[in-house]
């Protein structure tokens, strides 16, 4: 590995890691408390746990994503069983996130919530267009689940998502929202932002006249 693969990595114990990732994880859900990204108890995002990789910690259900602490994450295993902390399990966000870390060792973190612009441009059952500089971060990188089963709560529905994701960072859910992963919390939570407001963009832009997308070569160069 060369300096500059090392740029950035900072080398931790499995305990002291574990502990990084769950103030991530917090600050994480404060962030979307911040930005409006809470609706009711929908929404959640996830952690693999370093020390168990089988396991991941997830916000409980009911908690104010703006009062987040540390001490109110919960740990659970992939047959929805709460192996630390106390508090509900969201079913929709184990049914989700226990298949995408099931399916994706590489993924970290996984992001969701029903904010305005995602669950509004999900409505539409279309992919995002390389409309805006930001919009190309999603080109080719982004799936599209497009029918809508209610609330996911059927392991099925949960698998069918993941192998729909694929190694894509991003998919939108018809009619639902859109969910993004990564290696880490921050990046997880950085992608649903970006792609939060590349909807909006999105919107906006086709609200007030015909938008010109960014030709193919230069929204892959991009």
């Amino acid at each position: 590995m060369n300096a500059d693969e090392n740029m950035g990595q900072v080398e931790r114990s499995p305990l002291d890691e574990q502990l990084f990732r769950k103030q991530r994880l917090a600050a994480a859900l404060r962030i979307f408390g911040k930005f409006g990204f809470d609706e009711g108890v929908a929404g959640h995002i996830t952690v693999r746990d370093p020390l168990d990789p089988e396991t991941f910690w997830v916000n409980p259900m009911g908690r104010s994503f703006k009062m987040m602490r540390v001490s109110d994450l919960i740990r659970v295993d992939h047959d929805g069983t709460i192996v630390e902390g106390s508090g509900i399990l969201n079913g929709a966000a184990f049914t989700i996130h226990s298949q995408i870390h099931a399916a994706r060792p590489d993924v970290t973190a996984a992001a969701h919530a029903h904010s305005i612009y995602g669950k509004a441009w999900a409505s539409l059952g279309r992919l995002l267009d390389p409309l805006t500089q930001d919009a190309c971060s999603f080109y080719g990188d982004h799936a599209l689940l497009d029918d809508y089963t209610g609330v996911v709560v059927d392991m099925d529905d949960g698998e069918r998502l993941a192998q729909t994701l694929g190694d894509k960072k991003a998919i939108i859910l018809k009619n639902h929202g859109h969910l993004t992963v990564g290696q880490s919390v921050e990046e997880a939570t950085w992608w649903y932002v970006t792609m939060e407001r590349t909807c909006q963009a999105q919107l906006l832009a086709e609200a007030a006249g015909q938008p010109k997308p960014i030709p193919h070569d230069m929204a892959v160069h991009t």
